[in-house]
């Protein structure tokens, strides 16, 4: 197994890695978990904003799905070129350059005087977003010991699932005190304490790319390939399938998406190395991944919004729902990542997303008038608990299947994964459900599309589940150091 640092001439890690609990460790812990946090924080605080910036910019469900899907779509599209640049040129340099245009486009959202102009911002936010990601988990794989990884992965897993969670409660206090536009402005401190953080950080790359030159084509093919493939989905249910806008930019968006495939097969330096995919342990964390994340996507698009359209919950109260799932995250993540790292993955990967379908089921009692501690809390402490199962032990698993020289690859992957299945289960799932136009403002119509929404993503985790259960059949890791046993031969 190679070491976990590719040194820096200007100054790396000695080799066998940073340790966890070291003053070092908590600061590199710090500045990943606060980096992608950023990124994972304006992936829901949008959410519980969606009906104050309806009403402010005179939006449409399709603009509502637009500010949200805009910002995925740059994310999910350029997810992979982002961990190509921070293996070629330094991954701490990329994550730090990401983090400065992030928060650049977060005062364009900012400042947006209309739906089309903070469409437009959260597209651009969405590309510093794709440089970052990538970078926060390959440098904890890059950077830690082999012992303490398991641990630096969960504490990360648990962290940046608080973001995740939180983001809902802190959008929901600054639109009920002053407007949805400073949950963007409440990026700009949040970077320079990155920036300053990340000082810590040992660079590190992946020697086997120096030289090569970029998948540019491949790049450009997925992101125009995902570009047509949410605009058809998204605008079809409006415009008309045959529409001839629409229609054409889903077979653009499928053909593209087609044609990256062949690049990455046949290209001499690939930004998705495909065989990378005859793991059955990365395949299937991928698989489940997409499955998983996309009901995701949707539950927290549709959630936000029947909490206050529906239940008659303010801004605040529908953010404030998440914190149980946000404790529960924060407290079991690290035990979860050292447990999947001792026993291996499977049972809590399979589990994980079962115990969350029974959650997300508890999310149908959820109606007008309901009660928080009655109807809401419970379905959220049961989602929580499913999902503080199931996130540290995937991250383990998929870096670990991948390898330390593929880390900044197999981050990446597995997150244009999530990214790419949420885009499209936040444009497809709420026309499943008979969500369209303006129903977001009509209670009533609102909440019958909730309810098959839920019953669709419920089922979507258990699916998730069963793959996990199914395929999953050997180690991801070596339970002595939480790193993938040696093997000559893909994993079966």
């Amino acid at each position: 197994m190679p070491g976990p640092v590719t040194p820096d001439p200007a100054g790396g890690e000695a080799a066998g890695g940073v340790r966890f609990a070291s003053a070092r460790g908590r600061l590199i812990l710090l500045a990943t978990v606060l980096g992608s946090g950023m990124a994972f924080l304006d992936s829901t605080v949008v959410n519980v904003a969606l009906p104050s910036i309806g009403r402010d910019l005179d939006a449409d469900l399709a603009g509502l799905q637009w500010t949200i899907n805009a910002y995925a779509l740059t994310l999910a599209g350029l997810l992979l070129i982002g961990g190509s640049l921070g293996d070629h040129f330094g991954r701490r340099r990329i994550f730090v350059f990401g983090i400065a245009w992030f928060a650049v486009a977060s005062l364009l959202c900012a400042v947006a005087p209309s739906i089309e102009t903070l469409i437009a911002a959260r597209a651009i936010q969405g590309i510093g977003a794709a440089l970052l990601t990538p970078g926060s988990l390959a440098l904890l794989q890059a950077t830690f010991h082999p012992d303490d990884r398991g641990a630096a992965i969960g504490a990360w897993s648990g962290l940046a699932g608080v973001s995740t969670a939180i983001g809902p409660f802190v959008g929901g206090w600054l639109v009920d005190a002053a407007s949805w536009r400073l949950i963007f402005l409440i990026n700009l401190p949040l970077a320079a304490g990155v920036v300053w953080a990340a000082r810590a950080i040992p660079e590190s790359r992946d020697p086997a790319v120096q030289g090569q030159r970029l998948d540019w084509a491949g790049a450009a093919l997925t992101a125009v390939g995902l570009t047509g493939v949410t605009y058809a989905l998204t605008e079809g249910p409006g415009s008309g399938w045959t529409d001839p806008l629409t229609a054409g930019a889903g077979v653009a968006g499928v053909l593209c998406l087609i044609g990256f495939l062949a690049v990455e097969a046949r290209g001499p330096h690939p930004m998705v190395p495909l065989g990378v995919f005859r793991s059955r342990t990365f395949s299937t964390a991928n698989a489940m991944t997409f499955v998983v994340w996309g009901a995701l996507g949707a539950v927290i698009f549709l959630f936000a919004i029947q909490l206050q359209q529906v239940a008659g919950f303010s801004a605040l109260e529908a953010g404030s729902a998440l914190i149980p799932m946000t404790v529960l995250m924060l407290l079991l993540s690290t035990t979860a990542g050292r447990v999947a790292a001792r026993i291996g993955p499977r049972i809590p990967m399979g589990v994980g997303p079962i115990v969350a379908s029974a959650g997300l089921l508890l999310m149908l009692r959820i109606g007008e008038g309901a009660s928080y501690v009655a109807d809401v809390l419970p379905a959220v402490i049961v989602f929580g608990l499913g999902m503080s199962i199931t996130v540290a032990p995937l991250n383990v698993t998929v870096l670990a299947a991948a390898g330390d020289e593929k880390a900044g690859v197999a981050s990446a992957v597995n997150n244009a994964v999530a990214r790419v299945a949420s885009l499209l289960a936040v444009a497809v799932i709420p026309v499943a459900a008979g969500i369209s136009g303006d129903d977001y403002l009509d209670p009533a119509a609102f909440d019958a599309g909730f309810r098959i929404g839920i019953v669709i993503c419920a089922a979507l985790y258990v699916v998730g589940g069963l793959i996990v259960l199914v395929a999953l059949r050997t180690p991801a890791t070596d339970p002595a150091t939480g790193t993938p046993p040696p093997a000559t031969s893909p994993t079966g």
